[in-house]
């Protein structure tokens, strides 16, 4: 089960997890047998295609389907596995749709559009717009509310996002977010710039103990869960820094929890600080430009630019990239001319 102290993975949060302990007496028995006794509403099917797929371990090692559990075994599942919320209201809404087949779709997620129904939004999701799209897509077992998601990205990031269109597709591309071997890079306007210009971040992150809706850095690894993030500087603007971030890991705010460890917050990131001047003077013509550019961009100047995985039934490997949208042009821009000019 999940610890209590940890924020659900952006990726990981579309997988239903259990960790169970055998007895010290158990007797040898198959694993898909004595799986199907312990969790409820899965089928044997699925647990010998999550053995298969490796979403089910035994001692932290993948098994074979004709395993027998042994006496103290520690067996975790993470089955791909969304909560259901089934009753999503289909919405005429437009999606930018940058690849699509007869097995999946990459879309580019404008800012401010929130990916999947939950507490105080649900309409106008990504969601809502996929079951307009695609109401004649045939059901996926174990994916009511959420069809075809199999990671997502904030409200008010912009970028890439892959959606599977049938079961193979759903369960394929899941692996490859549990395995974090799908390639996706970020774009970020950080304040400040960083030292090294570029590095690596393997730090623990978690939900705070003192906010639950805040994700925080967790620097000797006592709590939370690790997660790496390599970052580069891409532009220097002597008081904020374009930077791309390429994540190991897929943690819930992870990119906004670790520059602000770093001493780096996201511009314009209420959530952790940095809708305020961080860098620079407080003088009246500075603060006022400051301000302007938080009108230009209102929200984290995060955007997920690429996205990189191999195709669940072609097996060919994919690589989409995405402009910055223009309000992330806009800020940029000011920004560049007022070094040039100051």
């Amino acid at each position: 089960m999940r610890d209590a102290d940890t924020l659900p993975d952006d990726d990981d949060e579309l997988f239903e997890h259990h960790r169970i302990v055998a007895d010290p007496k158990q007797s040898l028995l198959r694993i898909d047998k004595f799986l199907m006794d312990r969790l409820p509403n899965v089928t044997r099917t699925k647990i010998q295609t999550g053995i298969h797929d490796g979403f089910v371990r035994v001692n932290d090692k993948a098994i074979k389907p004709n395993y027998k559990i042994h006496p103290n075994d520690v067996i975790t599942v993470s089955l791909p596995e969304p909560p259901r919320d089934t009753d999503i209201i289909p919405e005429n809404i437009p999606l930018n749709i940058v690849f699509e087949d007869e097995h999946l779709l990459v879309i580019n997620k404008p800012a401010g559009m929130v990916v999947h129904p939950a507490y105080q939004n649900w309409n106008g999701t990504v969601v809502n717009a996929l079951a307009y799209h695609f109401q004649n897509l045939p059901q996926m077992q174990g994916n009511e509310g959420r069809p075809g998601l199999v990671h997502r990205i904030d409200k008010d990031t912009s970028g890439l996002l892959v959606i599977a269109k049938d079961e193979i597709s759903l369960s394929g591309l899941a692996k490859q977010f549990f395995d974090h071997s799908i390639e996706r890079t970020y774009n970020a306007l950080v304040w400040g710039v960083p030292e090294p210009a570029a590095g690596t971040i393997h730090v623990n992150v978690g939900r705070s103990l003192k906010d639950r809706r805040v994700t925080v850095a967790f620097p000797n690894g006592d709590m939370g869960r690790h997660a790496i993030t390599h970052y580069k500087m891409l532009r220097d603007f002597r008081y904020v820094s374009l930077i791309e971030c390429k994540l190991e890991t897929g943690r819930t705010h992870q990119i906004r929890a670790h520059m602000k460890y770093i001493g780096h917050p996201l511009f314009n990131d209420a959530t952790y600080g940095g809708d305020q001047i961080l860098k620079g003077t407080t003088f009246s013509k500075y603060k006022q430009f400051v301000e302007n550019c938080f009108e230009a961009i209102p929200r984290q100047a995060l955007h997920a630019k690429t996205l990189g995985f191999i195709h669940p039934v072609t097996k060919q490997f994919l690589q989409f990239d995405s402009a910055l949208p223009q309000d992330f042009m806009d800020v940029l821009d000011k920004w560049e001319n007022y070094v040039k000019y100051n």
